[in-house]
């Protein structure tokens, strides 16, 4: 009796480690029209919570080169998500204005929307399920 009691208990620990073990999907990402080989791209994966706060839940960088730049986040987890990403010119690692407000640098977000103003979480928005997928930004 003692035998299939562990048995028993091992088999349920094993199911519940696995259970935490669940891994989360690949999301790719492509940027596209990007104009020029200066600075940086810089991208980020954002929860509501990091949205317009700072650094992402995951983040990207890479050397500019025109036309399109594709990267991938990786074990992103089922939830509600929104990708911020900037072509980073002059190497500030910030986004640059004009004296009017407007940024002087290239920018896109998730959902595409051509927003005025700054965009909000629920502007841009997307769901992570069970399955890996794709993503197009455009500068």
């Amino acid at each position: 009796m003692k035998t299939l009691a562990l048995i028993l208990s091992l088999f349920i620990s094993g199911i519940i480690a696995n259970a935490q073990d669940t891994k989360g999907i690949t999301l790719k990402v492509t940027i596209e029209n990007v104009l020029s080989d200066e600075g940086y791209i810089l991208a980020a994966l954002h929860t509501q919570d990091t949205f317009m706060q700072g650094p992402g839940i995951q983040n990207f960088k890479h050397e500019a080169k025109t036309g399109s730049i594709s990267f991938v986040f990786l074990d992103v987890k089922p939830g509600t998500y929104a990708i911020s990403s900037l072509h980073d010119t002059n190497e500030n690692q910030r986004m640059d204005f004009q004296d009017s407000g407007m940024p002087k640098e290239n920018y896109a977000m998730s959902g595409n929307e051509m927003i005025m103003g700054p965009p909000t979480f629920q502007d841009v928005k997307f769901e992570v399920n069970d399955e890996d997928f794709e993503l197009k930004l455009h500068f």
